[in-house]
């Protein structure tokens, strides 16, 4: 009896100390850190995640990419400063595992290996004196970039599996329809970007005048997006789940949650989410039950010893 009392007592022990299916899997709903570190001077604008729990970070300052683990907080450089290129807003595609970075004044867009951080496409979308190639968002067919300087966007079609087309293939589409133009000298127009999970429209921020427009990614036609008498003043990065549209407002410390109708062409804004932590937000990703912004520090001067971070925030369920 005693020796099968110990037998079972070891069985009961063995079996403890098998990690249990949640644990292996370790979903996105892992305890994370809520505070991911930047290299100090880093001047970070886009952010967007990747493949597992990767998510990157783009610079103002020549271009380089970081990216880190949101599980552990942890990461490094992917891309490093390269002369005469700037990274603004970051795009995915899961299917190649390529990070499309907009590159501001450059007029240009750079195409990298994320998990290598190979360069393996530089587009010039625009050869525009006033150009800001600001934001990027990727369909199935194509990506679409914002320009703030210029009534247009860029479209660089993929060919199938999202490889990349030729240089000579990037597309000028006008702006059409209810879009409001501001044409006075540094006005920051088209900023923030999204695509519908079909591709069918579009979806974009205009920051000089707070207008959300549905766009028709064939022709440019704009249709304003009916708020009730509501804006987005310093309306930034976009994330688009489903029918819920979350708007970045950059100097005002906080995420705008719009609710929208079937169509896109009205919604409602539900609530705004902020965090003591924000610092000027620009951009927005999302992990599991998640957001995550990038603090641009706008109003902190840069020196190189400026410290800079993406903070993660709780979104809730009704928000899916």
């Amino acid at each position: 009896m005693r020796k099968l009392i110990v037998i079972v007592l070891a069985l009961v022990m063995a079996a403890a100390l098998v990690p249990s299916r949640d644990v292996i899997a370790e979903g996105p709903h892992q305890t994370s850190p809520d505070v991911i570190e930047l290299p100090n001077g880093f001047q970070p604008e886009g952010i967007v995640t990747g493949r597992g729990t990767s998510i990157y970070a783009g610079s103002l300052v020549a271009g380089a990419i970081y990216k880190a683990d949101l599980r552990t907080g942890e990461g490094a450089l992917l891309v490093p400063q390269q002369e005469g290129r700037v990274a603004v807003g970051l795009g995915f595609d899961r299917r190649t595992n390529y990070v499309y970075v907009s590159g501001g004044p450059t007029g240009q867009a750079f195409v990298y290996d994320g998990a290598t951080g190979a360069e393996v496409g530089v587009f010039q979308l625009t050869t525009e004196s006033e150009t800001f190639v600001n934001d990027v968002i990727v369909t199935q067919r194509a990506a679409y970039f914002t320009d703030s300087f210029q009534p247009v966007l860029y479209r660089l079609p993929l060919l199938p599996g999202g490889r990349l087309p030729e240089p000579s293939e990037v597309e000028t589409i006008p702006l059409g329809g209810d879009f409001q133009f501001v044409s006075d000298p540094g006005a920051f127009n088209t900023n923030g970007i999204e695509a519908t999970s079909d591709g069918k429209f579009l979806v974009i921020v205009n920051s000089a005048v707070g207008a959300l427009y549905r766009v028709n990614p064939r022709n440019g036609e704009a249709k304003l997006i009916d708020l009730g008498g509501a804006s987005m003043p310093n309306g930034d990065g976009l994330l688009l789940k489903g029918h819920r549209l979350f708007v970045v407002q950059n100097f005002l410390n906080q995420i705008a949650v719009v609710r929208l109708n079937d169509r896109l062409t009205s919604g409602e804004v539900r609530k705004t989410i902020s965090n003591p932590s924000f610092d000027i937000p620009t951009t927005i990703a999302s992990f599991g039950a998640s957001l995550y912004v990038v603090n641009s520090r706008f109003s902190t001067p840069p020196t190189p010893d400026t410290e800079y971070t993406i903070v993660k925030v709780d979104r809730d369920p009704d928000d899916d």
